[in-house]
């Protein structure tokens, strides 16, 4: 009697999706509690420029979404004085610092997230636990092309916000997949 494989089944996708939510919505959260503050502090002097000219205050938890992109290497869009706009990583022009760390939070909750759903879909080769691991894509990248959207605070004609392009390609899918994968093959590997 075989073994049925479940690694592509409704398993193996529901049990991705899942673990690739709680990735990317436990790494902003993480992003939030260790950033929240310092940001506030730095949007300051901005959101009392803004309220003095009748603009909105740009909220901590948008501010601290581009922090939490900038983690992925996904730049920061703001338009710019003379027109058009430019890209900035903000932990890249941070002095160090625990900000660094950001860069790190996002691959290994989605190992994890991998490592989980290749244990859901109860996964025995690398291969099949890898295939399993790369459907944390299915819950991440949803989240991570609506959050492009949600952490967008209009100036004027522009907006600053994350890179769309990167934030769907690079945030949502290409980590998804490359980390989840290796940590649905580690899923095997640990279960030996």
């Amino acid at each position: 009697m075989s073994v049925p494989d479940r690694t592509s089944g409704t398993n193996g996708i529901v049990g991705g999706a899942v673990a690739g939510a709680a990735a990317y919505l436990l790494g902003y959260l993480f992003a939030y509690v260790t950033q929240a503050s310092a940001v506030e502090d730095q949007l300051a002097g901005f959101n009392v420029f803004a309220d003095l000219f009748g603009g909105d205050p740009i909220p901590t938890w948008q501010a601290v979404g581009w922090v939490f992109y900038n983690g992925h290497f996904v730049d920061t869009r703001v338009p710019s004085l003379v027109g058009g706009s430019q890209l900035t990583n903000l932990i890249s022009q941070a002095d160090g610092g625990s900000l660094s760390l950001l860069y790190v939070v996002p691959p290994v909750l989605l190992v994890v997230a991998g490592l989980v759903a290749g244990r859901v879909a109860g996964a025995t080769e690398p291969v099949d636990g890898a295939k399993a691991g790369a459907f944390v894509l299915v819950g991440y990248l949803p989240l991570a092309a609506l959050g492009a959207f949600l952490f967008r605070y209009s100036v004027g004609d522009g907006a600053v916000a994350p890179d769309l392009v990167t934030a769907v390609l690079l945030a949502g899918a290409v980590y998804p997949a490359v980390f989840g994968a290796v940590g649905g093959a580690a899923a095997t590997l640990l279960s030996d």
